[in-house]
């Protein structure tokens, strides 16, 4: 039976010759995901099941991410709480403050993911490790907690859409561009508990920043995972980083897809997503009459070191509107010190911007970037739901590291080009 590259990763930790599309299946799990807001709640199931032992301690992260360092005492409980169970279970793979990232970043950068394995995370956006060729996906807390208990998950097999990317970007576009006119073109349910799996000659053009950007935001248009194939570039990112096995599965060339979308690159423009959904989007030469009120620079999306280089760059010399707050957040303790080392950090600062210690906090509304009612933040996030990033009747834009930055410097939505 012909499978996809997903079809394939799920039969064989389901240990099954094949699977086909809508089928239950029960697969061994690689890696467990949880962070400071769901771990909690996947913490309270484990001790209900009166579970007294993990599967593998080994298997598990624990990234306190969100509201770290705590922002209230609500958080700091958060954090109590699962610091006490890594303890008690030695949970090897544990980040609390001084060691912790935003975990989407975190994970691939510490070689806790590699291609082929199964991953499951209470938290939306794991999909992004299907960069590495791995399948991974967002989870329920409940889900969580049997997994921790059991190493093992129930999947119904998705079925697939093929995104074939073509020929090179060009200027400014990157990864968020092109996730986002994915997700303009087949819409937020566009891809509802399907694969988005991606072929083309396109993907060589494309850093593995780039391909964690558009595995980030499958979820953004419905899809249970984005995944992409493994070639050179995904190799060369996990020598000396990945322990794990490397395993390569590719989609049979016959393989059932329920469409084709073909795009591109070369075609692209920088894209940004209008309020209030990552479906409403527009080429930046659109919008340029916006006027924001924050520049938000980081997230699990966009805070890799690659994103903090092109933000630099183009706000090197230059200075902050008087009227923007531009709030720089590098994903990763070992990106902050990369900052700092290429003198990007002093750039930031000196610009007029916040260069803040690793978190999510502005993404979703928790802290270090809260909108009041009225205004409009232009966002390398993922998201721009109604309340996202605070009042209800605030608004964010989403954008690429290139043109928050640009914006954060005339005031309004910019394309970058503009300022070279």
């Amino acid at each position: 039976m012909a499978m996809t590259m997903t079809q394939k990763i799920l039969a064989a930790k389901a240990g099954l010759p094949s699977v086909e599309a809508g089928q239950l299946i029960e697969t061994d799990l690689d890696l467990v995901l949880g962070n400071d807001i769901t771990s909690p709640v996947a913490i309270n199931e484990f001790e209900k099941a009166g579970a007294n032992a993990v599967f593998n301690n080994e298997k598990i992260t624990l990234v306190l991410d969100h509201f770290v360092p705590n922002k209230d005492i609500k958080a700091a409980e958060q954090s109590k709480q699962t610091r006490r169970f890594a303890n008690q279970y030695d949970i090897v793979n544990f980040f609390d403050v001084g060691t912790m990232g935003i975990e989407h970043a975190l994970l691939p950068e510490k070689g806790l993911v590699g291609p082929g394995d199964v991953v499951i995370g209470a938290d939306s956006h794991t999909c992004t490790y299907g960069a590495l060729g791995a399948f991974s996906t967002g989870v329920g807390s409940t889900d969580m907690a049997a997994g921790m208990i059991t190493g093992k998950a129930w999947f119904k097999v998705p079925s697939a859409i093929r995104v074939v990317l073509k020929n090179r970007p060009t200027g400014f576009v990157s990864g968020k561009d092109v996730i986002l006119h994915l997700i303009g073109r087949i819409g937020v349910d566009g891809a509802l508990y399907q694969s988005l799996e991606f072929t083309g000659d396109g993907i060589a053009h494309l850093s593995m920043d780039d391909r964690f950007t558009i595995a980030n935001m499958a979820i953004e248009a419905g899809a249970k995972n984005g995944i992409f194939p493994v070639d050179d570039k995904t190799i060369a990112y996990c020598k000396d980083r990945y322990n794990g096995e490397i395993q390569v599965f590719e989609a049979d060339p016959d393989a059932a897809y329920t469409r084709t979308v073909e795009i591109d690159l070369a075609a692209l423009r920088p894209t940004v997503s209008m309020p209030q959904l990552p479906e409403n989007t527009r080429q930046i030469e659109e919008v340029t009459d916006v006027a924001i009120d924050q520049s938000v620079i980081g997230s699990c999306t966009n805070g890799r070191i690659s994103d903090m280089r092109v933000a630099a760059g183009i706000l090197k010399g230059k200075k902050v509107a008087r009227n923007v707050r531009c709030i720089v957040i590098p994903a990763t303790q070992a990106v902050y010190l990369q900052c700092i080392r290429e003198g990007l950090a002093e750039i930031f600062i000196e610009a007029g911007a916040v260069f803040s210690t690793p978190t999510c906090g502005p993404c979703l509304g928790g802290y270090m970037g809260i909108l009041a009612e009225g205004e409009r933040a232009v966002s390398t996030t993922n998201r721009n739901f109604v309340g996202r990033m605070g009042h209800p009747k605030s608004e964010v834009v989403l954008a690429s590291p290139a043109v928050a930055a640009a914006s954060a410097i005339t005031g309004h939505l910019t394309d970058p080009a503009t300022l070279e």
